[in-house]
């Protein structure tokens, strides 16, 4: 009997608690507050030239009962080394980015008037609480009852934007140009995690390994998975979008800066928009999308880490431990980072998303080498066009990147 659609969810779902945050509420929000909806295509492109590198983890996972770091390590010591230098680098700024506009939004909520760096701090505890009592398990069955509240009030919020009174003033509309520097950048930093960074990839192929008992699975299901998370998180990123246009573009306000003070202004400017009603489901919204990514990120870095770690030493007898170090260490290193940026959460989010592009083309080529590679099943490796796909991908990066370094170098 054929598996229901709705049954097999779950690693697809952490995949979109992990991509849905900072990237669709706070840059997906800029980009149609800023230009409207001028920045469309680049939202499309980078869902479209990134999904290969995506896809090709729950396929590796599938087809071999293991995670992409087995693949990495098949392609030399050289390229899970790299992952590991790539992902320490980044894990504290992506969970210090993710935890500063939860902890905003928190504040905003809550009405608590305490030091930023105190809610972020107990955020992050009560997240990694979670995860050391209930493991994958209960973070499964969370991210799905998260993602379900988040795209039913976003769609309502949307709904009552189209609908509502949203005066816009012509001299305060701003158009997209490749000739203005700061708006090549924001353009960097909003494909950076559009529709997340890549290192999700191979949280996601540990999500589908431990899903399946680290066994194979059926490849078909795992694919349908990853294909509703993945498609659902570009049309959520369309939705925010929509809202900044309509609420925001051609106001003449600007976005602030802070993340209590953005929370405060994003949920202020809809609901005097939308109506007083939708401050609920703008909270709602905005609160379980951040709180999805600050846990996930929280669980994937350690967790990604732990087994490289293992991989390396080739001993797993003391994994619960290295799990707890790492964790550990990020709630440290985190805590750290955001007793310095709390006050300007827009440098902090654009720092990390920028790196997460600059980094794509490393991942994106260890991802294709990988799913090519001789510990991939033939049968199971990608077709010809997702094959052309990702070279077209690749080649975008790094062209790209080229292009944001000559950029920066220019007068």
């Amino acid at each position: 009997m054929k598996t229901p659609w709705y049954k097999i969810l779950g690693p697809g779902l952490l995949y979109a608690g992990a991509a849905i945050g900072v990237s669709h509420l706070v840059q997906s929000t800029r980009a149609g507050a800023d230009f409207g909806y001028g920045l469309v295509w680049a939202i499309l492109l980078a869902n479209v030239l990134k999904y290969p590198f995506f896809e090709f983890g729950p396929r590796y996972a599938a087809s071999t009962g293991k995670s992409l770091l087995y693949g990495y390590k098949a392609i030399g010591n050289w390229a899970l080394y790299l992952f590991i230098a790539l992902t320490f680098v980044s894990m504290f700024i992506i969970q210090s980015a993710v935890t500063v506009v939860t902890a905003g939004l928190a504040s905003e909520i809550t009405g608590f008037l305490i030091a930023p760096w105190i809610i972020s701090s107990v955020l992050l505890v009560i997240c990694a609480g979670i995860l050391l009592i209930g493991k994958y398990s209960v973070l499964d069955k969370v991210m799905k009852v998260i993602i379900l509240t988040l795209s039913v009030s976003t769609i309502i919020a949307l709904v009552a934007a189209f609908t509502g009174n949203n005066q816009q003033y012509q001299e305060y509309m701003v158009s997209f140009t490749f000739s203005e520097k700061s708006h090549v950048l924001f353009l960097i930093a909003l494909m950076g995690w559009m529709p997340a960074p890549f290192d999700i990839s191979v949280w996601h192929s540990l999500w589908t390994s431990e899903k399946n008992n680290h066994q194979e699975s059926n490849l078909k299901e795992a694919l349908l998975d990853f294909k509703i998370g993945y498609w659902g998180t570009m049309i959520l990123a369309l939705c925010f979008v929509s809202l900044g246009a309509i609420t925001i573009y051609g106001s003449g306000i600007q976005l602030e800066n802070s993340g209590g003070a953005f929370a405060k202004q994003l949920i202020g400017i809809y609901t005097s928009s939308i109506g007083h009603w939708a401050y609920v489901v703008i909270a709602i919204a905005a609160f379980t999308t951040m709180l999805s990514t600050t846990i996930t990120c929280l669980d994937a870095s350690p967790r990604v880490l732990t087994e490289a770690t293992t991989l390396v030493l080739k001993n797993n007898k003391n994994e619960r431990k290295v799990y707890l170090f790492w964790i550990l260490l990020l709630l440290v290193g985190t805590v750290i980072i955001l007793s310095f940026y709390l006050t300007n959460m827009k440098a902090l989010v654009d720092f990390a998303t920028v790196i997460a592009f600059l980094s794509s083309p490393i991942l994106a080529i260890l991802n294709y080498l990988a799913i090519t590679g001789k510990t991939m099943p033939k049968e199971n490796k990608p077709s010809f066009f997702l094959k052309i796909l990702s070279w077209m991908g690749i080649a975008y990066f790094i062209g790209f990147s080229i292009y944001f370094m000559i950029l920066m170098n220019s007068n």
